[in-house]
């Protein structure tokens, strides 16, 4: 099956990519919009994801990687929210704003303008490809190959 590519928002308040990078993988919870979950659960191992700064920033600054699939959400008990667990894979060397994205036509399209809202959104590869563009950015080979299971 082929790689799908997505696109993950966190406020940099709350968990910036620095974050990420010194934790070395964490699960993707808080997802508290159906839509959103339903994304979520249909990440899969290997599967490569845009990291966002929503709010501040506003602007795409990594590339991180699908590391365990959707599980139900440990913080809370409420059985109808889920989790991934992500590892962080490159920076992105030039961050990608939002302006930079709403003003490319080749991204007129992207679930991150048409909606909004939602904290985790599906992205064509295209429009990932399109985004390392614009950030000066190259997958390390490394994240090219799907990587099996872990987590924390």
């Amino acid at each position: 099956m082929a790689r799908a590519y997505w696109l993950i928002k966190s406020e940099p308040y709350k968990y910036a990519w620095s974050e990420l990078v010194a934790d070395g993988s964490t699960f993707w919870d808080g997802v508290r919009n159906y839509e959103a979950r339903n994304n979520l659960r249909a990440m899969k191992l290997g599967d490569l994801c845009l990291y966002y700064h929503s709010n501040k920033g506003k602007e795409v600054v990594g590339v991180a990687r699908v590391c365990a699939e959707s599980y139900p959400d440990p913080t809370t008990e409420d059985d109808r929210w889920s989790v991934v667990d992500v590892e962080p894979v490159v920076a992105v060397a030039e961050p990608v704003t939002l302006a930079a994205i709403k003003a490319d036509p080749a991204l007129a399209e992207m679930a991150l303008v048409r909606r909004s809202r939602l904290s985790v959104v599906p992205v064509d590869r295209v429009e990932f490809q399109q985004i390392l563009s614009m950030g000066k950015t190259k997958l390390p080979r490394a994240a090219m190959a799907k990587k099996r299971g872990g987590g924390k």
